[in-house]
């Protein structure tokens, strides 16, 4: 026998006195079913993680479309709240005309022009807040004055309010009636 014989045959000698040594399965492989298994959970985690992080950016989404709603409500209502007092001049000019004034171009044209200014509001969603002989809401009215009248009821309006959907722009001011005032 050459030298590298003796070699191998000492070699396989250790390397069987090692395997015997060792314990049964500790440097085993894990079988196809165990790493599939692994796999599968691996995936599962991915997959929820995935359904939390689709959750929360249709979350954020919703959130923003929100704030943009009501940032855009916001800049409406400022814009309304400085419309309106040019509203009421307009309405005031137009209850002020003389009778024998009314046929005229140019008060046609003042007409015209607030019926024009009125669809552009409503455009907008403002509506006028209901107040003559309703009940006194301090929601919806300002009241700036008292007179003998029905209890709580709204006797006179002083200056009409507005509202842009369920948000009031400007409260009615209003004159309440109360039982016993003089």
């Amino acid at each position: 026998m050459t030298g590298n014989e003796d070699e191998r045959i000492v070699d396989r000698r250790a390397a069987s006195r090692m395997n015997d040594d060792a314990e049964p399965g500790a440097d085993a492989t894990p079988s196809p079913d165990e790493l599939l298994a692994a796999e599968r959970e691996k995936a599962e985690s991915y997959y929820r993680n995935w359904q939390r992080s689709a959750a929360d950016f249709a979350n954020y989404k919703k959130r923003t479309e929100q704030e943009k709603s009501k940032s855009a409500e916001f800049v409406n209502a400022a814009l309304v709240i400085n419309l309106l007092p040019v509203y009421d001049d307009l309405e005031r000019a137009v209850a002020t005309v003389d009778a024998h004034l009314a046929g005229l171009n140019w008060v046609q044209g003042i007409i015209a022009i607030q019926r024009k200014f009125l669809q552009m509001l409503e455009a907008l969603g403002v509506s006028e807040i209901a107040a003559g002989g309703e009940e006194f809401n301090p929601n919806l009215h300002e009241a700036v004055g008292k007179q003998p009248g029905d209890d709580g009821k709204v006797l006179h309006v002083v200056q009409k309010g507005y509202q842009i959907g369920d948000r009031v722009v400007r409260p009615a001011m209003v004159i309440v009636g109360e039982a016993g005032a003089s």
